[in-house]
């Protein structure tokens, strides 16, 4: 494949996972803005079109084309994008006299990282509900069937989430740029039956309804900001196709294509103000409406799973930087290590996402409840990204202040409309980041603390040694090779006291591995491993640090190999090797470290902590598991 073939196989790629969300926003951004049902709604006017789609337009470019493409964008972590790498990268990077700043912006990183748990739940409800609603455009007679379709497609797509979308997923970007091509043909329709609609390309019309309509165009921001609900996506996915390909994709296929559909959608209702019952389809010749439902239905099941596969990588990001337990986590494709498959938060979505659709109904009573989770997503990375360059690359403050005042302030702009919405929905997405905020924190204190008391039951791991070395009688050994799991390098492993203490013997080779997830996205094989003899070079008694990027899949056993070929005192019979794993139950005690009510949601969440043999791909036969108690 030479070079501009795999390019161009790059940019089909990301408009199938990147542009999904962004893209499918035209079925109801429009609609909402003049939705007679909403208390603060638009009136149809020439001036009110001319504004909201302008306004819309500027949106598109201030937010998407210069906040994420021009400028985040920019802020990778070793090529991987999303709030969670800006996360590590301020943990990793903070300089000292800033570490208390860092850590406030950190913990505000992890709250924009839990409203998209929010934004995971609504995307494939209002997008799955509003292509099918456009069944009531095409054939009113058999309107009534929205509800159930929408809820078979969406169960449907979470139970094909378990087997992958490996082979599918070749299907993705075919299908996406059909969608754009079809949406830019109808919206080029439009445009070419009134024209003058291209006159909200300048940026009166939006300056002038903003603040000529202020009391009318403030509410209605939190329906315009619907245009640009996915614009995280574009970050997120920068690992798996680069930030060349999505820009390309973005500026000469999505961005036109869209742009073009909002004016057409603005052209109709100028010329036919009834129209905007659904400007979206009635955009569309009556010819190939139903053809559209189902292209649209195809483009937000994308949409949908695009988002889904989101929040299974953000689980195992924050799972492997410390802020939720280990979950079970299946890789579902042996060439794609990002496809990844979390059947707790697969299920829990799906229960979230049904119950949305029967209680909100219909797609404009959703999209009162999805702007909050993404403005602030978006206000907390703009806020991120301008601390990290200034902190990191030491850009001028000329430079960053006002670029920083004006892209925030449009953000805050768009999330206080939102929060208008809070008696209609919009305190939904809140209340579940809030929540999902409050479990990822409490499961970061708790683990520190529960680290605390175990490494006092631990003791020192070099006074252990010594003392085995200076046992009498010695130790008996046995053959063959074991291996402890430990956390560090400072204590002895649980399991390995307790079989000292209790079965009083030792293997021939003992390995001692400190599992380590670094705050980049991989770990090459050659810097994987630091190997310890801790002091004694004739015992067969080895430290091991193994370090993983927190997108690498943490094998223990594919680590024998390496070891193996290290050359260093740290042999391993590969034919008889048995694991040991220490385990700790947690019960609430009297600590003033943290309030008995936390206690218990930590205790609750640890209950969903995957089983570390499996995690870690543990041969079953082979693994021996010691426990012991520890008080909070």
């Amino acid at each position: 494949m030479n070079r501009r073939t795999a390019r161009g196989a790059l940019e089909l790629g990301a408009l199938g996972v990147v542009f999904g969300d962004i893209g499918t926003s035209p079925l109801y951004t429009v609609q909402t803005v003049f939705d007679p049902t909403d208390p603060h709604h638009v009136q149809v006017s020439t001036e009110h079109v001319y504004g909201v789609v302008s306004l819309i337009f500027w949106a598109v470019v201030a937010v998407v084309m210069v906040t994420y493409i021009l400028l985040v964008m920019r802020a990778d972590n070793d090529g991987e994008g999303g709030i969670m790498a800006l996360i590590t990268l301020i943990r990793r990077r903070g300089a000292p006299s800033r570490r208390r700043v860092a850590m406030v912006l950190a913990v505000l990183g992890v709250f924009g990282a839990s409203l998209f748990f929010g934004d995971s739940m609504i995307t494939p409800a209002i997008s799955v509900l509003s292509a099918i609603e456009g069944v009531q455009v095409a054939a009113p007679s058999v309107g009534a069937i929205v509800l159930p379709v929408t809820a078979v497609i969406l169960i449907g797509l979470f139970m094909f989430e378990r087997l992958g979308t490996d082979a599918v997923g070749r299907l993705f970007g075919p299908v996406m740029a059909l969608w754009f091509a079809t949406i830019a043909a109808c919206g080029l329709r439009g445009v070419i039956s009134n024209p003058s609609i291209l006159k909200a390309l300048s940026p009166t019309y939006a300056l002038s309804f903003l603040f000529g309509h202020f009391s009318t165009s403030f509410f209605s921001l939190a329906a315009v900001v619907l245009a640009v609900t996915g614009a995280e996506a574009l970050y997120a996915d920068m690992g798996h196709f680069g930030r060349g390909p999505i820009t390309r994709a973005w500026l000469f296929l999505v961005f036109p294509a869209c742009i073009l559909n909002y004016m057409g959608q603005g052209a109709l209702v100028l010329s036919h103000p009834a129209d905007i019952t659904n400007p979206f389809y009635l955009l569309t010749p009556g010819w190939g409406r139903i053809p559209m439902v189902i292209l649209a239905a195809a483009a937000t099941v994308i949409a949908s799973q695009a988002v889904i596969s989101g929040a299974y990588s953000l689980t195992q990001q924050a799972a492997q930087i410390g802020y939720l337990p280990r979950l079970r986590i299946d890789h579902t494709s042996e060439e794609q290590a990002g496809q990844i498959y979390v059947p707790w938060i697969n299920w829990a979505l799906l229960a979230a996402v049904l119950a949305l659709v029967f209680t909100f109904r219909t797609a404009n009573a959703l999209a009162y409840a999805y702007g909050v989770a993404v403005t602030g997503t978006i206000t907390i990375t703009t806020l991120l990204f301008f601390y990290i360059a200034r902190s990191q690359w030491k850009k001028p403050l000329w430079l960053v202040v006002p670029g920083a005042a004006v892209l925030i302030t449009i953000d805050l702009l768009f999330f206080a409309a939102n929060l208008t919405k809070l008696p209609h929905g919009a305190w939904l997405p809140l209340a579940i980041g809030i929540l999902v905020f409050i479990v990822l924190t409490t499961w970061q204190k708790g683990r520190m603390l529960v680290s605390r008391e175990r490494q006092r039951e631990e003791g020192s791991l070099r006074e252990f040694i010594h003392e085995l070395h200076h046992k009498q009688p010695p130790l008996a050994r046995v053959p063959g090779t074991a291996i402890f799991l430990n956390r560090g390098k400072e204590t002895a492993p649980l399991a390995l006291r307790r079989n000292v203490e209790h079965n009083h013997v030792l293997h021939d080779n003992v390995l001692i591995v400190d599992i380590q997830t670094q705050p980049v996205p991989h770990v090459p094989a050659e810097k994987r491993l630091a190997l310890d003899d801790l002091g004694y070079k004739d015992d067969m008694i080895c430290h091991v640090t193994a370090r993983f990027g927190y997108m690498d899949t943490q094998s223990v056993p594919s680590l024998l190999p390496l070891i193996s070929a290290s050359g260093r005192a740290c042999p391993v019979d590969g034919a008889d090797v048995s694991y040991f794993l220490s385990t700790i139950e947690v019960r609430a005690g009297n600590s003033p470290d943290m309030s008995r009510w936390r206690k218990r949601l930590f205790i609750a969440t640890a209950r969903l902590t995957a089983d570390a043999a499996e995690y870690f791909q543990l041969p079953r036969d082979r693994t021996v598991i010691m426990g012991s108690r520890i008080e909070l």
